[in-house]
């Protein structure tokens, strides 16, 4: 039987992208609830037309980055940003050789699966040195210039700037990483980078790309979803029951409202709000949204209730 719960959103904490024309949002008594009842019905749509294939069960489907966290990193202004950029340096010889095949457990089972090497794994985060920062200091610590440049190109704020420095790896090992799978969360080989300036270790999964299976291919409704209705982007957390994820809004928007439809083999979510009038620019933000479900998340999958994309958690 379908267990559906439509919630009152968070207040608007982000702004974003695109807005209405002038005059083209409708008002008066009974909208909101027009809103909802236009996301209830695009969901079951999703939701019945949800055919994830063999491989979504049986086969390893992944639904994080390959890059994961394991422990909590400590970070800082500059070390996030160099995470996230993929700056790093290498200070320890990399096992150029691929070793012995791997398994993967899931709750329901193992697989075992190809390995790529610890070489390959550091050629996959390593996204190179990082470039001049306008503004920033080249090493930690540094105060900006006495007389910053005006124009364009000077800095934005004239107090402390995080530095534009790589990650340092100090050591690799084999090891596994906790990863959200479409069988759920499974202990995945990964190539474990000890890193200097944090307190985590960086995990690149090591399954070989062939044996990577991919999301089904969505099956979104034919009808074009309604105006005031948003997009999930992605996954942030999910704890028991509490999902916390990310909606695309417009800069002019208001009365954001995430919505989520639960059935006992997946969950649908979006949001609606109100589409602002006026001249504004077309820039996507993202907006932090949480829902609660009647029961745990546990395995089953979140899909946007747009283009019935099943959404990926991000990590870090």
């Amino acid at each position: 039987m379908r267990r559906t719960l439509a919630l009152v959103g968070l207040p608007l904490l982000m702004a974003a992208a695109g807005c209405a024309p002038a005059g083209s949002e409708p008002t008066g008594p009974g909208i909101p609830s027009d809103r909802h009842e236009a996301f209830e019905q695009r969901a079951t749509a999703v939701a019945q037309a949800w055919r994830p294939g063999t491989a979504w069960d049986t086969g390893y489907v992944p639904l994080q980055e390959p890059t994961v966290l394991v422990g909590e990193p400590a970070f800082t202004e500059e070390t996030k940003l160099a995470f996230h950029a993929g700056w790093y340096r290498q200070q320890v010889p990399l096992p150029a050789g691929r070793p012995d095949q791997g398994a993967i457990r899931f709750p329901d089972g193992e697989l075992r699966v190809q390995l790529i090497s610890a070489a390959e794994a550091y050629r996959q985060i390593d996204q190179g040195d990082p470039p001049p920062c306008p503004g920033r200091p080249k090493d930690p610590g540094t105060p900006p210039p006495a007389n910053p440049p005006d124009g364009p190109d000077a800095p934005v704020s004239s107090g402390p700037q995080a530095a534009c420095i790589p990650l340092t790896v100090t050591g690799v090992e084999l090891g596994a990483a906790p990863v959200r799978t479409s069988r759920g969360e499974a202990r995945v080989p990964a190539w474990l980078f000890t890193v200097e300036e944090i307190n985590a270790v960086v995990a690149r999964l090591a399954v070989a790309p062939e044996a990577v299976g991919a999301p089904p291919e969505p099956v979104a409704p034919s009808a074009p979803p309604p105006q005031n209705l948003v997009s999930a982007q992605d996954v942030e957390s999910a704890e028991g029951t509490t999902v916390n994820f990310r909606l695309g809004v417009g800069s002019c928007d208001t009365g954001i409202t995430p919505l989520v439809q639960e059935h006992d083999h997946l969950v649908v979510v979006g949001g609606t709000v109100v589409r602002g009038t006026g001249v504004c620019d077309d820039m996507l933000r993202l907006e932090p949204v949480t829902v609660t479900l009647r029961a745990p998340l546990a395995d089953r999958p979140v899909l946007d209730v747009v283009s019935a994309t099943p959404l990926r958690f991000t990590a870090g």
